[in-house]
């Protein structure tokens, strides 16, 4: 089912089914599971069921595709998009022509699985992992199996009868694609639904420790608490989803309002009324990102956005408050690997 969303900010948004976000419009960063992203734009976000996204910012404007759950998994390609590894889940969709035409042309259509099949392909072109098919079917596989097994409390010798796989070493396979260690990944996924339990649901801490296979509910505050900086109590109460943040809805308004002539944290600083040591160190803790980061995206993509149209460069250099179109130019090339010609005629096919 295609619908448009306009989502409200910081209203958390729980996936009911597998789903495609494409973000038409807006300003600022997204949260799925508790990490925050803010290079989203050109691209399709995939989103499993039980996965949540909520959005820091207004003005969001959001086409979201449904999908039935008996298409999802007919071919074992389409769980890349997906069973998220290490980041969320994504194709490119200024690469992708045909997932162009699709959401230009058919957006209304019945056959869903048609954008399925033309994003896994877009995936595997993109083939973030540097890996051959064979490699990416034991990589999900895996996977799969975390998927299943993270409440079971699993030793390495148990694991290890789990992911054998035709004489292929699947731990040096994750090591070396992914960068990560499969009990690395195995940890990764039980704080994960330890954090959902803890911030979505009113059972008892001791409760979701025994849910989730610790034997010792002590062992599991020390160890949620190792990880993620807070006890489940303090988690539980700063995440408060039914609160906006209004420091992230102030700083993201400053931004929309003054990216294109303020581009030092000590302005933004100031209109907080906050150091910059204060200020950047509550960015770093909500968002994971540095406020510099956080200002050069926003002047990055409102130059995007402004070469989309026959708008010179150097009057483009001038409206984001840079005295010379040359520094500009360097600045935009440093960010993204172009030169704002080379993005324009890429992106645009001029």
């Amino acid at each position: 089912m295609v619908t448009k969303l306009i989502p409200e900010i910081n209203k958390v948004y729980i996936i009911e089914k597998y789903t495609l976000l494409h973000i038409l419009k807006g300003l600022g960063g997204i949260q799925v599971d508790f990490k925050t992203y803010h290079d989203w734009n050109d691209k399709i976000i995939f989103l499993e069921k039980g996965q949540y996204i909520k959005f820091l910012s207004e003005n969001f404007i959001v086409r979201k595709i449904e999908f039935p759950d008996d298409i999802i998994f007919y071919n074992k390609d389409v769980r890349v998009l997906f069973k998220h590894l290490i980041e969320l889940g994504y194709i490119n969709f200024a690469e992708c022509e045909d997932c162009q035409k699709y959401l230009n042309d058919t957006v209304f259509s019945d056959h869903v699985n048609k954008i399925i099949d033309v994003s896994s392909e877009q995936w595997f072109w993109q083939n973030p992992f540097q890996a051959n098919k064979e490699e990416y079917h034991i990589i999900f596989e895996v996977k799969d199996i975390i998927d299943r097994k993270y409440k079971n409390n699993l030793s390495n010798e148990q694991m290890s009868r789990l992911i054998k796989f035709n004489g292929h070493n699947a731990q040096a396979l994750y090591k070396n694609k992914i960068g990560v260690s499969i009990k690395s990944l195995l940890h990764q996924k039980r704080l994960l639904e330890s954090k959902k339990e803890v911030v979505f649901t009113d059972k008892s801490i001791k409760e979701i420790a025994y849910g989730l296979g610790f034997k010792d509910p002590a062992y599991f505050n020390r160890q949620f608490k190792n990880n993620s900086g807070k006890s489940p109590i303090e988690f539980r109460k700063e995440f408060d989803f039914a609160r906006t943040d209004s420091f992230i809805r102030d700083l993201y308004d400053l931004l929309e309002n003054y990216h294109k002539e303020e581009h030092t944290v000590g302005f933004y600083a100031e209109k907080m009324s906050m150091s910059i040591k204060t200020i950047s160190r509550k960015v770093r803790e909500k968002l994971n990102i540095s406020i510099g980061q956080l200002i050069r995206q926003q002047i990055i993509n409102t130059a995007k956005s402004l070469l989309a149209y026959e708008i010179p460069v150097n009057e483009i250099a001038f409206r984001l408050g840079f005295e010379e179109a040359n520094h500009f130019s360097a600045f935009f090339k440093h960010q993204t690997g172009l030169t704002p010609s080379e993005y324009k005629n890429k992106k645009y096919n001029h």
